[in-house]
């Protein structure tokens, strides 16, 4: 009887350093996506003026209401946003780990379309 609760706490030791590793990693790929996306979004910011020139072809909604629009009744956390033309895509993660990418109308502030 002893053997059997040495092997079983044996075995949980063995197992609980393993799952924080695959928790770890997973986090780690999160993270190497996020930093990715963040790139892109950062190189698109390097066009000087053309920036401006969107911004005065009409009313275009606030990112920080973009962000409330889809955060609005969606469980799970927003990676990033970027602008995409006159609209703006959301990198979201749901509970259990899917990323998508939200289109979000650049007048309205309203989410479209959920990748």
């Amino acid at each position: 009887m002893m053997s059997i609760r040495a092997l079983l706490i044996a075995a949980l030791i063995a197992v609980v350093p393993a799952t924080d590793a695959v928790a770890q990693s997973r986090d780690q790929s999160r993270d190497r996506e996020r930093d990715r996306y963040e790139q892109r979004d950062n190189r698109g910011s390097d066009r000087g003026g053309q920036r401006d020139n969107r911004d005065n072809r009409g009313q275009r909604a606030n990112p920080g209401q973009v962000a409330r629009e889809v955060q609005n009744g969606r469980p799970g956390r927003m990676l990033g946003m970027r602008e995409r033309g006159d609209d703006y895509t959301v990198r979201w993660e749901y509970p259990g780990g899917r990323v998508s990418d939200i289109e979000v109308d650049g007048r309205s502030g309203r989410p479209r379309r959920d990748d």
